[in-house]
């Protein structure tokens, strides 16, 4: 009797035993940024998250553990041929995320690797398709269209390219010479372009500063002549209001006008005689005292206007004053 229940105490505890490794064998922890597949029978059946999941023990059975993280992969160096002939070398680094599990998992076999033979492809054909010069000012465009047919690719694998960076693209030395040497062929071009540039600028600013002068200055000649025309005119008016004046106290009889006149004209010459820079001796002429008679003259014509009598006495001596000679002659 106690035999028999020794023994059927070790099968209650083998039996405890064998329920809670089953029980374990069903629990699985997934941890995060990942997700594990479950296959019943070696076929897909569903996919596990991050956190406590349960299964049927030594039924289903978990298949690949993936990450969904954002992976990096970096693609080795490797020779291009660009579309003018030029040989280069080129690398890059290529970002991915596994966004479905079960067709990463079982859609591909070496996700990896087809990604970065995808790539390297792609490298290939889309840096082939350019000229030197544009492989090394547009990376950018390079970038997007690598990351365009590199993505569209990768789609049905449930992975989603997020980036592709083209790191370094290293053309011959004997071409990088060539280029250096053409780089600093256009830089003189252009020095010299601009310098010519700059002295036919200043060419231009200053004959247009000698056109303005020559215009500022044939503007001043002519204002200056029109207001010498101006005064000329201004004078030979008065000159002839003069005259007309003197004119018509002639015809009125009055003779005294023409000797004012006369007289006028006599005194200026010799103003201008006296006033002459190169004039350094003055010779009177012997008819001098004929300017005394037109002084003569002019005081009569004044005493005239002030109402006096013109026949005085004082007027004697001069020419004027023969005309009252002759008078005085005919009275007698």
């Amino acid at each position: 009797m106690p035999a028999d229940l020794l023994g059927l105490d070790i099968f209650l505890i083998g039996l405890l035993v064998l329920v809670v490794l089953v029980i374990f064998s069903g629990v699985k922890t997934v941890p995060q940024g990942y997700n594990y597949t479950v296959e019943r029978f070696g076929r897909y059946r569903k996919t596990l998250t991050p956190g406590l999941n349960l299964i049927i023990p030594f039924v289903d059975s978990i298949g690949h553990k993936l990450n969904m993280m954002e992976q990096v992969l970096d693609v080795p160096a490797q020779e291009v041929i660009t579309r003018d002939n030029a040989t280069i070398t080129a690398d890059g680094v290529t970002f991915y995320q596994v966004v479905d599990a079960a067709r990463a998992a079982y859609e591909v076999l070496g996700l990896e690797n087809a990604i970065l033979n995808l790539t390297m492809t792609n490298i290939r054909s889309v840096m082939g398709s350019m000229d030197l010069d544009q492989l090394l000012s547009n990376r950018d465009e390079i970038n997007a269209k690598l990351l365009h047919v590199v993505d569209t690719a990768a789609e049905p694998w449930g992975v989603k390219i997020t980036r592709i960076e083209i790191k370094d693209i290293n053309p011959p030395r004997d071409l990088v010479d060539a280029m250096a040497r053409q780089m600093k062929a256009e830089r003189e071009k252009r020095a010299a372009i601009l310098e010519a540039e700059g002295k036919r600028q200043s060419e231009i600013l200053k004959a247009e500063g000698e056109k303005q002068s020559l215009i500022l200055e044939a503007e001043g000649r002519k204002e200056s002549a029109f207001r010498d025309a101006e005064a000329r005119e201004r004078e030979a008016e008065a000159e002839a209001k003069a005259t007309q004046m003197v004119s018509q106290a002639i015809a009125t009889g009055d003779v005294q006008a023409i000797n004012y006149f006369v007289a006028n004209k006599y005194v200026e010459a010799f103003k201008e005689l006296a006033t002459s820079r190169n004039q350094k001796t003055l010779i009177l002429p012997m008819e001098a005292s004929s300017l005394l008679g037109s002084l003569s003259g002019i005081g009569e014509i004044a005493k005239e206007a002030f109402g006096r009598d013109g026949d005085s006495n004082k007027s004697s001596s001069g020419r004027v004053p023969t005309m009252n000679r002759n008078d005085s002659g005919d009275g007698a």
